[in-house]
């Protein structure tokens, strides 16, 4: 395989000293340290800098989309796109300016409005599992290794410090000035190579003649249940604390949900993009040993000297963008969610310390799971499957007056589907005699914490009905 010039690595040396700047910018400089500043910008978020921030951020895990269009077409877009441009929009309509309204920091925030301490602490647990950024330091540790050549370990490592230290001292208004130069390269570095590929080997004809039928089939090979259970995690969407907290940050309820609708047209262009540059990765590059490495191996291959390099930093701009900011809403968590909530302090003069102390405990938690986990798929399944359940329908809930639930109810939801969710994932890797599929009775695991989570909401509906009644 071919590798980067010494103009090209050029380019990544710049982007990493822009980096570098940005860290420095902001430990020397003078903005304000106070909270509401450190974690939310001042709540002052613009509409440019929050659709560059929320758009990057969602769509961090490129080369698992690589490899899903790799192998399975144009299902990429009806399995990491529709479902998702479905739950934003419901989000942007119902959801949005609700939130900004509300003036809270994070979800535990609003569940602790609504249930109580223990049910902020809980929710805090899940946010935490559903913000830590292994998986796409996994895919950065991967990038890494193919065009240098280290070890995955060290390409990590090394992935996690350069993602994470500007977040340190600058907080959000770091991760924002980054994600909007990230908005640029990774458009303009996947419009160059789609561009490029494109006029060199001709449109849908040649795509037609190199790959597989099924590629061009809705659900690309892939049975009906596993393009369902897809749909259904989707609506982790709803429960998205990267959602929320940039509608936290707007600077009115207007941008919170204007900003939703026009970055679900900014993934709608971006998903055509990367699907079709998956689809000639496949047709030029069939035998490929890791579908994972889909894009970086066709830039490699077909790209001129400096394309490559923008290409490259299209890559790790995408990657990074939501590196730093899912770190940062994971640090926010053990700061502000878990340890001051804890310590039970008045004030939140101490918060953006323990969001620092987050951020480290959340970089070296990160670098193990990604270690651990050998698929990025397999994260994202595994994480929505216990989070998604146990969260949906109390979070929802409690943005209405007519259907919130009671708090013991709203405990005992979040505990027991995310609980009964990780006990069928668990099935996957234990002998259970008459097993036939991959997980007890065949069932994918959030199904049976979403129909648990529906249970409990109906049956806290009924017997709150039945008092006011009586």
């Amino acid at each position: 395989m071919k590798q980067l010039g010494l103009i090209d690595i050029g380019l990544l040396i710049l982007y990493t000293l822009y980096l570098t700047y940005i860290a420095l910018r902001y430990y020397f400089g003078k903005e304000r340290s106070d909270t509401e500043n450190f974690l939310l910008a001042g709540r002052s978020l613009t509409l440019p800098a929050f659709v560059a921030t929320t758009v990057t951020t969602w769509y961090g895990g490129i080369l698992g989309v690589g490899e899903f269009s790799y192998l399975y077409g144009i299902s990429n877009w009806l399995v990491f796109g529709i479902p998702y441009y479905l739950f934003a929009l419901i989000f942007a309509l119902f959801l949005a300016k609700k939130a900004r309204r509300a003036r809270l920091y994070t979800i535990p925030d609003k569940l602790e409005i609504e249930y109580g301490r223990r049910a902020g602490l809980v929710g805090a647990i899940y946010i935490f599992l559903t913000t830590v950024p292994a998986g796409y330091v996994l895919m950065l540790g991967i990038l890494l290794e193919i065009l240098f050549g280290w070890s995955l370990t060290v390409s990590v490592l090394i992935g996690a410090f350069f993602s994470l230290f500007y977040v340190l001292s600058g907080g959000f208004r770091s991760v924002v000035r980054t994600d909007m130069a990230q908005f640029g390269l990774m458009f303009g570095g996947f419009a160059l190579i789609l561009g490029i590929v494109s006029f060199k080997y001709g449109g849908f004809s040649f795509l037609n003649e190199r790959l597989p039928s099924d590629h061009f089939v809705w659900h690309g090979g892939n049975s009906t249940q596993y393009i369902i259970v897809w749909y259904f995690l989707a609506m982790s969407t709803l429960v998205d604390p990267t959602f929320y907290q940039r509608c936290y940050a707007a600077a009115s309820e207007k941008i919170a949900q204007r900003g939703i609708f026009i970055s679900i047209g900014c993934w709608i262009l971006f998903d055509f993009f990367s699907t079709s540059v998956g689809l000639y990765s496949r047709a030029l590059l069939p035998e490929l040993a890791n579908p994972a490495q889909a894009f970086p191996a066709l830039a490699l291959e077909i790209l001129p000297p400096v394309a490559k390099g923008l290409f490259f930093l299209a890559l790790l701009a995408t990657i990074m963008s939501t590196i730093d900011s899912s770190s940062f809403l994971a640090a926010m968590t053990i700061g502000r969610d878990v340890i001051w909530r804890i310590r039970g302090e008045k004030d939140e003069k101490n918060v953006p310390i323990y969001t620092k102390f987050g951020l480290i405990l959340t970089a070296i938690l990160t670098v193990v799971m990604a270690l651990w986990f050998e698929s990025i798929i397999d994260f994202w399944h595994h994480i929505g499957s216990v989070v998604t359940p146990a969260l949906l329908i109390p979070l929802a809930a409690g943005f209405s007056d007519d259907f919130k639930m009671r708090p013991k109810f709203a405990l005992a939801s979040m505990i027991a589907s995310g609980l009964i969710s990780f006990f069928w994932l668990t099935t996957s890797y234990l002998p259970i005699p008459g097993q036939t599929g991959e997980y007890l009775w065949s069932m994918e695991p959030v199904f049976p914490g979403l129909i648990l989570s529906s249970a409990l909401f109906m049956i806290d509906r009924f017997y709150y009905q039945r008092q006011t009644n009586c």
